[in-house]
């Protein structure tokens, strides 16, 4: 018996390996990593945990792609995971795709990840194939990752020892007096519903309606925002007080949330890189492009390199910020938006001219 199983386990060992072998030829002829097609240097690859997991354990496969921002905008397509890898090894969950700058002395090299977490309930020897990467929406410009060999094993049984039966359930003996707490609990459920339900149609009857008024709040414009915010971070002095990272951060968040909710760009989750290349076609002066451009990467070498500027250059940020925000406003009258208020405030009739939010304009 024990020589039989140690045969199938070479088999399933061979197996394994001869898919392996398959794959690799197959995807021979793929873009290699390192040049990718269109000259970009483009890493992709491909690595488990763990490469042996028992029967219905888990295991996490990491994606991972490296790529220049310094040569044009590169946009890589990462492969589409379905509910399985093969037909024996299904895909749990996987996470989000996040970017990182792997090496703080290159911050032109940017990096994004991925985790899949796989399970398998069928014992044996597996060879998962290769990921593919798209590059700039274009399927001939592809990067693969290496074939990844995965063993799913199963508990080892003595089966020298006879199996034994599962034992009977107890039976336990009827009483009623085991029955009353939850009767009492009952009957004292029902009278608390009975009780609220009569509140409630109580208050209902003599309730009477109230007509509701309309008060008018003016929309706060994205430079007046980012300006208080300005000022407001100032006033924390910051870097002053050796604070650098959560100067910097703060100074990048204001300007990125002025940029989505005035250029329409989805700044919050764009890198440097990005933005400025959505900058391109906006009615923006090249002054300015330079000036939000240092903002950002001097945050960037804050935060992710470590690095310690100047006091003179903390200032410039704060004041390329502020300029920036000041040339590039809308000065435009606020869009009043409706809010309904009852109670006996609503039926109040406010003076002609008069509302909650003023006269002023921005």
């Amino acid at each position: 018996m024990k020589r039989e199983i140690k045969i199938r386990t070479l088999k399933k060992i061979a197996l394994g390996l001869f898919l392996l072998l398959i794959y690799s030829n197959l995807f021979s002829q793929s873009l290699p990593n390192g040049e990718g097609r269109g000259g970009a240097s483009v890493t992709a690859t491909a690595s488990l945990d763990t490469n042996a997991i028992l029967i219905g354990k888990q295991a996490k496969v990491k994606l991972t792609v490296e790529y220049k921002t310094d040569q044009g905008n590169i946009r890589i397509n990462f492969p589409r995971v379905a509910d399985t890898l093969i037909k024996q090894i299904e895909v749990v969950g996987k996470s989000k795709i996040e970017s990182y700058i792997p090496d703080s002395s290159d911050m032109n090299r940017l990096a994004q990840t991925q985790t899949i977490i796989i399970t398998s309930f069928d014992s044996g020897y597996y060879a998962i194939p290769p990921f593919r990467f798209i590059i700039n929406g274009d399927s001939i410009k592809s990067i693969e990752t290496e074939p990844l060999l995965f063993s799913v094993n199963t508990i080892a049984v003595d089966t020298t020892i006879a199996i034994k039966d599962i034992k009977p359930p107890l039976e336990v003996p009827f009483n009623w007096k085991e029955l009353l707490p939850y009767i009492y609990g009952g009957l004292g459920a029902l009278a608390v519903l009975a009780g609220l339900i009569y509140l409630i149609l109580y208050y209902i009857k003599k309730r009477k309606e109230k007509p509701v008024h309309e008060i008018i709040i003016p929309k706060i414009p994205a430079h007046v925002t980012a300006l208080e915010q300005l000022e407001k971070l100032k006033e924390e002095k910051l870097w002053q007080q050796g604070k650098l990272k959560e100067y910097h951060s703060g100074l990048s968040d204001i300007i990125r949330q002025y940029i989505e909710h005035r250029f329409y760009i989805h700044a919050m989750e764009q890198v440097t890189d990005e933005i400025m290349y959505s900058f391109r076609t906006a009615d923006v002066s090249e002054e300015l492009k330079m000036k939000l451009r240092n903002i950002l990467f001097l945050s960037d070498l804050v935060k992710f390199a470590k690095e310690q500027p100047l006091p003179n250059e903390n200032e410039m940020s704060w004041i390329n910020a502020y300029e920036f925000v000041a040339a590039t406003k809308i000065e435009t009258k606020a869009h009043p938006q409706p809010l309904s208020l009852g109670g006996e405030q609503g039926n109040r009739d406010l003076p002609d001219g008069e509302n909650l939010g003023g006269d002023q304009q921005v």
